[in-house]
């Protein structure tokens, strides 16, 4: 997925002459095409986060589109005030490509898994935060933010992560796909648990439950009004994410779904990482294990919303 989104740059670069690419402590060799044939718009500043914030903020002023890429981590907790007053306060358009969202990086702990990264930039006007399921919808994404007024957040995933989107589902910031109909549950999903819960979707079939999946990329603006077509019409609804429960998809589809007070009321549950810190080391695979972000989970929890009728 980041090489997927680091050529796209590299592409749209060379079709126009605003996109400048600006990386921090990039790997030798990542964009080695992009520095040999348009020197002039690659930049590489080093382990510098806050001021590659300010700097992409300069350049956008000036007129650029600017594509900043580093660790997640680094963005958020490192550069938070930048992004707040240089890029949101002034609107403008820098692309934040973060490496390793979520549980990418639990080899190296808690100080590079990024749990919060939705909470924290949803509550900052201005912002857009995106999330992927996979490579092919990285390219169907990236020619979109070239143009995209503002600020955006795009979080990638680990790479390699099963391709569970085609071009028959048409992509668009801002609004949610929906992969599976079914009238007993809905599932809402961003990033790489979309392929956790078309797993659940597949299993529950065979029980003759049926489920419909959406899949929520845009984290902000959030599709409220396909969110609440789907959850008018579904009396058991179950978000999952790799993130917090707190403030990130679950929290904004739970205020949307109180502030709609359905009647009678819908069945509804997050599923996510707990308010803790990881307390071990292990894989992506193992931490999402350890905090039940699985398909399993998702069956097992709408099987017991649906057994409370």
């Amino acid at each position: 997925m980041r090489k997927t989104s680091l050529e796209e740059v590299y592409k749209l670069a060379q079709k126009d002459e605003r996109i400048f690419f600006i990386g921090s402590d990039l790997g030798v060799g990542t964009l080695k095409k992009f520095k040999e044939t348009i020197p002039n718009r690659f930049f590489i500043e080093g382990i510098s986060e806050a001021n590659v914030v300010g700097m992409s903020a300069g350049l956008a002023l000036e007129g650029k589109i600017v594509y900043v890429n580093t660790i997640a981590t680094f963005f958020t907790r490192r550069s938070f005030e930048q992004i707040v007053l240089d890029l949101c306060l002034h609107n403008v358009q820098v692309r934040l490509i973060g490496n390793g969202g979520g549980l990418v990086y639990t080899p190296l702990g808690p100080t590079h898994e990024l749990i919060e990264d939705f909470a924290v930039l949803r509550a900052v006007p201005n912002m857009t935060i995106v999330a992927v399921a996979d490579a092919n919808e990285m390219r169907r994404l990236m020619p979109l933010t070239v143009d995209y007024p503002g600020p955006i957040y795009i979080r990638l995933a680990k790479g390699y992560d099963p391709i569970v989107t085609n071009d028959e589902y048409p992509y668009k910031i801002g609004k949610g796909i929906p992969m599976r109909e079914g009238k007993d549950a809905l599932i809402i999903s961003t990033g790489i648990t979309l392929n956790q819960a078309l797993e659940a979707t597949d299993s529950l079939s065979k029980d003759g439950i049926e489920t419909s999946v959406l899949h929520i990329h845009t984290i902000k603006p959030l599709d409220q009004t396909m969110i609440l077509e789907y959850a008018s019409k579904i009396p058991v609804i179950v978000t999952i994410e790799e993130h917090t429960i707190i403030g990130g998809l679950g929290g904004a589809v739970a205020e949307i779904i109180a502030e709609a007070n359905f009647n009678p009321s819908k069945r509804f549950k997050r599923i996510g990482i707990p308010d803790v810190f990881a307390d071990e080391y292990g894989s992506q695979a193992s931490l999402m294990k350890r905090f039940n972000i699985t398909a399993d989970q998702l069956i097992v929890t709408i099987k017991q919303l649906l057994e409370q009728e």
